[in-house]
């Protein structure tokens, strides 16, 4: 691998799991408390799940495994919760997750990426690992951000200030 691309990778990958918190934070911060935890049906996560949820994908892969530190997750407990948090608790432990991560990959050698490991059951290479955290974390948000604007009927602005018409050169 070269330096290069690995520096180039590593970038893309921070710049995006950095981007997917500030619009995650953005939208949580538009909900009331009592919203946190309404789940559209019996089979879809509230937006307290969702954030439990992503925390604890992301401290398995970024930290855990990326990171060579002992896996702590208990997944069924993400999807159980049925309150009990705060959405500024929520977000504060996501962000440090996610900070964690970034501090992860700041330092982390083309040997790391490159080697395979095991991960939630997986077989993944230290590329694979973050490619799954920044995919993930994207899908999820996506996630809370439609039912954000389905709970509260508006717009998240967060290309407002952005020409998006513009043509590719």
């Amino acid at each position: 691998m070269t330096e290069n691309f690995q520096k180039e990778f590593i970038d893309n990958c921070i710049y995006r799991l950095q981007e997917n918190l500030s619009k995650i934070q953005k939208t949580v911060n538009l909900i009331d408390e009592n919203l946190l935890w309404q789940r559209p049906n019996e089979n879809s996560l509230s937006i307290g799940n969702q954030l439990l949820h992503l925390r604890g994908n992301i401290e398995q892969y970024g930290v855990s495994s990326l990171g060579n530190q002992p896996d702590h997750r208990e997944r069924d407990l993400e999807f159980d919760t049925k309150g009990g948090f705060e959405k500024d608790n929520l977000l504060q432990k996501l962000k440090e997750s996610i900070g964690k991560t970034i501090e992860i990959c700041q330092s982390i050698s083309a040997i790391e990426l490159e080697r395979v490991r095991m991960v939630q059951g997986y077989r993944f290479s230290g590329i694979g690992v973050l490619i799954h955290v920044v995919e993930h974390l994207s899908y999820h948000t996506g996630q809370i951000i439609f039912y954000t604007k389905a709970l509260t009927n508006q717009q998240m602005g967060f290309y407002d200030a952005v020409n998006l018409n513009i043509k590719n050169e």
